[in-house]
């Protein structure tokens, strides 16, 4: 049985995945991997971006923590106000301190379902987006901030920025 199964949709040639791939990299997916109980994690600064008339955004730092089989077991989400007014040590203090929580941990690459929490007001998670016409692929994108943005193959582990 494949890891990364996707229903047919359709007039599509693709389908919502099951299963995505997140590779270890230097930039956005810098904190991924597994404990060493075997569970997997992600942890990552997603955004509400500004807007003039819905107001200032927020910045957030999010721990989404994972069974073995990829499928959301928590999500711990700390709030950090609009970016031109947060207090950047804290945030980054946080940050480390998610991940510290975790123990000892190894980077690399991991396997998860998409999912979506709802906090502050706010609808975080990798949500998928069904295609808009025929011919188009589904996408699973980070949310808030949509600043990850996943489509088939869904175990090449990259991304969209």
């Amino acid at each position: 049985m494949a890891l990364f199964r996707s229903a047919t949709v359709p007039g599509v040639t693709s389908g919502r995945p099951t299963l995505i791939a997140i590779d270890h990299d230097d930039y956005y997916a810098e904190h991924v991997g597994h404990t060493a109980d075997g569970r997997q994690f992600f942890l990552t600064t997603p955004f509400v971006p500004a807007d003039p008339e819905a107001g200032e955004g927020d910045e957030f730092v999010a721990r989404f923590l994972f069974d073995s089989a990829g499928h959301l077991l928590e999500a711990t989400i700390d709030a950090f106000g609009p970016r031109h007014l947060m207090d950047r040590e804290a945030r980054r203090r946080t940050y480390e301190a998610r991940l510290a929580q975790l123990g000892p941990v190894t980077f690399g690459r991991i396997e998860v379902a998409p999912f979506e929490v709802q906090r502050s007001g706010t609808t975080f998670g990798l949500i998928p987006r069904p295609p808009e016409e025929d011919g188009e692929s589904w996408w699973v994108e980070l949310h808030p901030g949509n600043y990850m943005a996943f489509t088939e193959p869904w175990d090449s582990g990259e991304y969209d920025t």
